[in-house]
């Protein structure tokens, strides 16, 4: 009986092995659908990064009482407990130069830079009052992403696949794609962790083939292709049966997933089959390397069943020159922006897709200034109050949560933490934050690890 345990429980560390000894039917891929917790209200997430730290101060959160203290030094009793990346504590408020005005049947304020996103207004959820826990660009990156300031945690695209699998065949079911600079938190912002590497996010390229080596080499045919593929398979799927390995499974599939990659991968990037209102309405163009196409991009990709798309694009660190930056920000992404909500409303995509905008923190309410005056203006980083909106998949629409003091500095109303957003996220999923984990090194591990509350007031 004790060795005949030992092997049982060798052949259950992988379903597949099991099935295959005991005769059940079951599928070798570990993406395949699996059911959530509950009955979820969205099925896939689209999540818009604006790496960097766009300012709320100038896009989303006007604080009128600026203009009064414009430049003079912050009251000491409201940055006694604050750290700043670069920034002196006595350093001069700052008034945002844009205009704001109201949007929407609940009259959403928002900065005149955002006319397509404001729009919108009454399809999206604003969050003012999210905190989180790092002031530097690369922990606080990680830190949204996997709940961890430190490297070695899932990323929150490879939960979701972990818990939910994939409805795309010739796909991956976690896509990356990026635009303007390379993420101050790297690969971490898409890697697996401790959960088996089949559950990574994929990067794909800018230009030419969307993955390194997708095209055969010069000589392979589709044919000699193939039968190299079954055979490999087939030593892959003994070596399986003799060890479990999930990594094991994850090279059957990496393998498999390449072969259908190579006509599936032309064909989705093809943005020519596009309409060309459809093109106009993002601001996109076939060929080319942007944000736009990106947006697109994600709608199709959805499309074709993938689970997570995760748009980086890092543009946001103003820390000089701020208002020059923020427009030229705004005009490269506010459009495109908008245009993903409203396409996917009108394909009925909207209702179960989670649609997340926003940055890893916020900016300071008062500014930087070079001596010398070559930078002029920028604002520092700031952790303590930022902005994110959401669209569909069970989020409260048209609706504004949150609020921070007079200055923009506290939250003061309603706090949304990250581990609170990563609750509320897998909640219309479909998951118990509490109850989705994987065991590594002895112990259960969760993306909000032992924090995070499910926030009712963002939820239809």
């Amino acid at each position: 009986m004790g060795l005949g345990s030992i092997a049982l429980a060798t052949l259950m560390k992988d379903k597949s092995v099991f099935a295959r000894v005991t005769g059940q039917a079951q599928s070798l891929n570990p993406l395949s659908p699996k059911k959530p917790h509950f009955a979820p209200k969205a099925k896939r997430v689209i999540y818009m990064f604006q790496a960097g730290a766009p300012s709320q101060l100038d896009l989303f959160d006007p604080k009128p009482a600026l203009e009064k203290y414009n430049g003079q030094p912050v009251p000491k009793d409201l940055i006694k407990d604050q750290m700043y990346a670069f920034i002196p504590l006595d350093a001069g408020l700052y008034a945002s130069p844009f205009k704001f005005a109201r949007h929407g049947a609940a009259g959403a304020e928002l900065s005149e830079l955002l006319p397509n996103v404001a729009k919108t207004a009454d399809d999206i959820t604003i969050v003012r009052s999210m905190v989180t826990d790092a002031i530097n660009h690369a922990p606080a990156q990680i830190f949204l992403f996997s709940g961890s300031v430190q490297f070695g945690r899932p990323s929150l695209g490879s939960w979701v696949t972990y818990g939910l699998g994939s409805e795309a065949e010739d796909l991956p079911a976690f896509v990356v794609l990026s635009s303007a600079g390379g993420t101050s938190g790297g690969s971490a912002l898409w890697g697996s962790g401790f959960l088996p590497t089949v559950y990574q996010g994929v990067a794909f390229r800018r230009s030419g083939d969307p993955i390194l080596s997708l095209s055969n080499p010069r000589g392979i045919t589709q044919k000699l292709q193939r039968e190299t593929l079954d055979l490999v398979k087939a030593l892959n799927e003994h070596a399986l049966e003799l060890d479990g390995d999930p990594e094991i499974a994850t090279r059957i599939n990496s393998y498999e997933m390449a072969y259908k990659m190579q006509s599936s991968a032309p064909d989705l990037m093809d943005l020519t089959k596009e309409s060309k209102e459809t093109l106009e309405m993002y601001g996109a163009t076939p060929g080319k390397a942007s944000y736009a196409n990106n947006c697109l991009l994600a709608r199709r990709l959805i499309e074709r069943g993938v689970r997570f798309v995760q748009l980086n694009h890092e543009a946001w660190d103003h820390h000089y020159d701020i208002n020059r930056r923020l427009k030229e920000q705004c005009a490269e992404t506010d459009k495109a922006s908008a245009a993903l909500v409203v396409d996917l409303k009108r394909r009925g995509l909207l209702e179960d897709t989670i649609v997340i905008w926003g940055g890893e923190f916020g900016r300071t309410p008062m500014v930087e200034n070079d001596p010398e005056g070559v930078h002029k203006l920028g604002r520092d980083h700031h952790n303590k109050a930022f902005t994110v909106w959401l669209a569909g998949g069970g989020f409260k629409p048209g609706v504004t949560v949150g609020k921070t003091d007079e200055l923009g500095f506290n939250v003061v109303e309603d706090r949304v933490h990250v581990h609170d957003l990563h609750a509320t996220i897998l909640n219309q999923l479909g998951f118990d934050h509490e109850k989705l984990t994987y065991r590594f090194q002895g112990r259960d591990f969760r993306l909000t690890d032992v924090h995070g509350v499910v926030q009712k007031k963002l939820l239809a």
